[in-house]
């Protein structure tokens, strides 16, 4: 077998492979590796059409421009590029991004705070002669990221932005706490109190976040942080969000490009935005994964996340973790088994868990009444 076409995401043994299935007698002619050294993803360029990474030599090889008169901007593609000059300026610090963080330790002329500092993790293999890369995906994520937390207004129930390190990656909250999946685990049992509480801080953080249009995409137990000190629900990782005005495809398709908002016309001194972005809709965690995305069908990515919202629901109300079969879950199957146990959120559940054409989205009215 030959490997026609190898596509890699960012997370690590997750590989989409194209096999041609009688190897054929005029083989594309393999890289000679022993003449161009690789030493670093900093070395290394990423082809525009396929986003894969090819050695350096042939990287200043360039044809003639047929009107050298017109600037074209082509930007470094490469993850790194999104924080380097002259990348828009949109992903510095908001306005007085501490303003709601406790510092941990304060001097008589600056306060310190605990931040995390998410930078691009490239991997990089040599197949068939070839230099395959997850770069695309990297740089989709971050793109992905970048958009949720530069557009949608602060929320106490979203890790905060705290801005971008040039050269670096972007710098957010630091959240003092654990994930909801160690959180459904504790014994004794959480009570039924903080289970609505749970409930109202999750519907909180997702309808804002749905109210810019944005949808998580990979909404999980283990995505969602809870801190020590006060039980706030911490919405993270926003890497595979996508916008409802997009043209979506399933990740079968030809991948997008991520660098596509970055094109700069000629005649104008700032950056444009297609008139529709293409993006691709990646299964999230699975059996949190909504079935229209694990059938690579889904139309509204809105829907998708209230799904997922019913699967949580599930595992906070029984305090542990729940599963289906795969099969069943991607013929839209919703076994009772799933509901045994559950004492406040069936019927609310069920609802998020009906096929995609019969749910509905999440509102803010949905969430329950509290004695406070």
């Amino acid at each position: 077998m030959y490997v026609k076409r190898v596509s890699l995401t960012s997370k690590k043994n997750w590989w989409m492979v194209e096999i041609d299935e009688e190897e054929s007698s005029t083989k594309p002619p393999l890289l000679n590796s022993s003449s161009d050294s690789f030493s670093s993803s900093e070395e290394t360029k990423v082809a525009p059409d396929d986003g894969h990474y090819k050695p350096d030599a042939d990287v200043h090889v360039k044809s003639p421009s047929p009107n050298p008169s017109i600037p074209v901007y082509k930007p470094p593609r490469h993850p790194t590029a999104i924080f380097s000059f002259p990348t828009p300026t949109a992903y510095s610090a908001p306005p007085n991004p501490t303003a709601n963080l406790v510092p941990c330790a304060q001097g008589s002329a600056s306060e310190l705070f605990k931040c995390i500092v998410k930078r691009p993790d490239v991997i990089q293999l040599e197949i068939n002669g070839e230099m395959q890369s997850n770069a695309s995906d990297v740089t989709t994520q971050f793109l992905a990221e970048l958009r949720v937390y530069t557009k949608v207004a602060r929320h106490r129930n979203i890790a905060a932005f705290l801005g971008c390190l040039e050269n670096v990656g972007m710098v957010l909250e630091y959240v003092d706490g654990r994930t909801l999946y160690e959180v459904i685990r504790q014994r004794p049992p959480l009570t039924r109190d903080k289970k609505i509480d749970f409930h109202n801080q999750l519907l909180a953080g997702l309808t804002h976040l749905h109210s810019y249009g944005l949808s998580h995409g990979d909404l999980s137990l283990l995505n969602v942080q809870v801190t020590w000190s006060s039980d706030t629900i911490k919405l993270l990782d926003f890497g595979r969000s996508v916008s409802i005005n997009s043209r979506l495809i399933p990740p079968s398709d030809e991948p997008a490009d991520p660098w596509q908002h970055f094109a700069r016309k000629a005649t104008s001194p700032g950056y444009r935005t297609p008139q529709q972005r293409i993006e691709q809709i990646h299964p999230g965690t699975r059996p949190f994964a909504a079935p229209e995305v694990l059938r690579e069908e889904c139309e509204d990515p809105l829907l998708a996340d209230a799904y997922s919202f019913g699967m949580i629901l599930i595992c906070i109300d029984r305090c542990e973790m729940v599963d289906m079969k795969p099969w069943e879950q991607r013929k839209d199957a919703v076994p009772d088994y799933l509901f045994a146990g559950c004492e406040i959120f069936e019927e609310r559940a069920r609802e998020y868990l009906r096929r995609w054409d019969l749910r509905r989205r999440l509102t803010k009215e949905d969430a329950f009444p509290t004695d406070s």
